[in-house]
């Protein structure tokens, strides 16, 4: 999603902007590649515990390079992404050698996942729906409303512990020109029947969402308030207990809460100001990777689940973590 933008016009200028402080502040990765890039992460830890999750001496790769505006991966186990471009309206199958081949072309594409029969699922902004894609890139609408009114934009997707779908639906890709039929933004549960239900609409711009490990705790972030609350999950799909768990203050170009992911333990990292915050499950602010791009999402992968790969601005990004990530939740069973 382009936190910093609810107009396609603004996230043009974004984009722009984001490709001018590169040049000017970090033109030698542009010209030496992925050994630069290394180089400009930095790791300001406010906790040992820090340390634990994260190597002092981790290295920062770039996978991929070239991009309009990055969001959405999901690690494929056949050993490649699936990445969302906003800008050119795609989504692409990114490889870890860097090459990049389009599946489909969909004005604005947004937050990605795949359900329990792994289908490649999409927040379509422009459609107003969430579908599911095909591998030779065909689509199919699974909802684009609630009540007879159309949705918002679509933005980020996760699947439950009881294998419904839940996804946001805030109004920051709204497309140009057109009517908010919801007169709120809320926080939706699809099942397989196609029912859709709103679950809270007390956020202002619900953005990422995630589940805890053992599926009891329900995380959703607020890019306008630039807070994550946090709520209890039921087994009836539905949510209770709603607190702000953390807050994410920067500056205006600095980044809000975004994409989000948890690791086994329970610690989440969020995409914000800067880079990755990294919470532990208390709500303490472990610390951030601060990203030479700002980040809008990610995703654990690998063959162990220990590599975070990023999306972020105009290219994607890989880096090794001490912490595995948490297992699907698709399908599985809520613990008693």
């Amino acid at each position: 999603m382009k936190t910093a933008a609810p107009t396609h016009a603004a996230g043009l200028a974004k984009i722009c902007l984001a490709a001018a402080v590169i040049l000017l502040a970090g033109s030698r990765m542009i010209i030496s590649g992925a050994d630069e890039a290394k180089r400009s992460i930095s790791l300001e830890a406010k906790s040992p515990k820090f340390w634990k999750l994260v190597s002092k001496d981790v290295k920062l790769t770039i996978v991929a390079t070239g991009f309009g505006f990055t969001e959405g991966p999901v690690w494929d186990p056949a050993g490649f992404l699936y990445v969302s471009d906003e800008t050119l309206n795609k989504i692409f199958r990114v490889r870890l050698d860097g090459t990049k081949e389009p599946i489909i072309s969909l004005g604005d594409p947004d937050g990605n996942t795949f359900d329990s029969r792994h289908r490649l699922l999409d927040c379509a902004s422009v459609l107003r729906a969430i579908i599911a894609v095909t591998p030779d890139g065909h689509y199919t609408v699974l909802a684009d409303r609630f009540e007879g009114k159309r949705f918002n934009s679509p933005n980020d997707i996760v699947v439950g512990p009881d294998g419904a779908i839940y996804f946001t639906d805030p109004t920051l890709d709204l497309p140009a020109g057109e009517k908010q039929e919801i007169p709120f933004q809320g926080v939706y549960r699809l099942d397989a029947q196609g029912n859709v239900r709103l679950l809270t609409k007390e956020l202002t711009q619900p953005n990422g969402l995630a589940f805890s490990p053992d599926g009891k705790l329900f995380y959703v972030d607020d890019s306008e308030q630039r807070n994550i609350r946090v709520y209890r999950f039921h087994r009836d799909g539905t949510i209770s207990s709603g607190h702000i768990f953390g807050s994410e203050p920067g500056g205006k170009n600095d980044g809000v809460p975004d994409g989000m992911k948890l690791d086994q333990s329970g610690n989440i990292f969020v995409t914000g100001p800067r880079g990755i915050w990294v919470w532990d499950p208390q709500g303490r602010h472990l610390g951030t990777i601060v990203m030479p791009e700002q980040p809008a999402n990610l995703a654990w992968g690998g063959n162990d689940s220990r590599t975070l790969y990023i999306t972020a601005t105009t290219s994607v990004y890989s880096l090794p973590m001490i912490t595995r990530g948490s297992g699907s939740v698709e399908g599985a069973r809520l613990k008693k």
